[in-house]
């Protein structure tokens, strides 16, 4: 499975609408309660999302969903002053999460974060507030409605006869190489971007761009869009701004970092799509 999906959350879309619905979505004696500080998840001792009662009288919770019909409700405090990033707290957390967890980790962290940078409406300036549950912010001065952001990102296995194009960005840890990944700029396609970002940070043009899977990206609001191109031509132009170091990897190499031999690189993370599509590029 890739990593923030799967969330078995039943998202109460017609709930979010009808003031008397949420209400008793709040409650509901069995509700619960996401709890997020400073955007970190409470983790219980079997490494599993720590839920507490729903308090009734509440009136900052958003409404997730429903998690085995039980109503599901997330606060937290945010302050949007800085981009929402990883901890190494949260990493270590990730790692023992259930699959399931995390994914529903990424859908309360994405929205109480989007709450938190977003109190103002793009449009007028005025302070807005929240709306629908907590999917939609409502600006009183000029009527605007503004929703969740999703910003998409291409991320691309490169590959050259039987190897793969690495890179590495130098906040990573040490030995650490994934794919090439970049944002889709305005007025352009999948695979448009997949050419475009692989040819500024390497130096590299590519074809037969094919899509493979896409993630939610909590970090801060991203959909990573995975795909597979073909380089005609191997010779690197590193752009020194983007990556450290990049070089083209084999299928073995690949294969056995998978598998945690770390003497050529570090694979990404599981929960990361990158490891994901290094896989389906060792299989193809």
């Amino acid at each position: 499975m890739i990593g923030f999906t799967g969330a078995a959350l039943v998202r109460a879309d017609h709930e979010r609408d009808d003031p008397a619905a949420f209400a008793r979505c709040k409650g509901d004696p069995a509700a619960r309660l996401l709890v997020l500080t400073g955007l970190e998840p409470p983790v219980a001792d079997d490494g599993a999302l720590a839920l507490v009662a729903m308090d009734p009288a509440r009136d900052d919770a958003l409404l997730l969903g429903y998690l085995e019909g039980v109503p599901l409700f997330v606060v937290g405090d945010g302050d949007g002053s800085a981009p929402a990033m990883r901890s190494p707290a949260l990493m270590a957390a990730l790692a023992v999460m259930p699959p399931a967890d995390v994914a529903l980790y990424g859908v309360a962290r994405s929205l109480v974060d989007w709450h938190s940078r977003h109190g103002f409406c793009a449009r007028c300036g005025h302070a807005s507030v929240v709306a629908r549950g907590g999917w939609v912010r409502s600006c009183p001065g000029c009527g605007a409605l503004h929703f969740p952001r999703t910003d998409p990102v291409v991320i691309m296995a490169v590959e050259h006869g039987d190897r793969v194009l690495l890179g590495r960005q130098p906040s990573w840890p040490a030995g650490r190489y994934s794919a090439l990944a970049g944002f889709v700029e305005v007025g352009e396609s999948v695979e448009e971007a997949v050419a475009r970002e692989v040819l500024e940070e390497a130096g590299v043009a590519v074809d037969a761009v094919r899509y493979v899977a896409s993630q939610p990206w909590p970090f801060p609001s991203q959909l990573m869009i995975a795909c597979i191109a073909t380089a005609p031509d191997d010779r690197l132009t590193i752009d020194t701004s983007e990556l450290e170091h990049a070089f083209w990897a084999t299928r073995d190499e690949v294969r056995a970092a998978l598998a945690g031999d770390t003497s050529r690189f570090i694979a990404p993370p599981a929960h990361a799509i990158a490891r994901s599509l290094l896989a389906a590029w060792v299989a193809s």
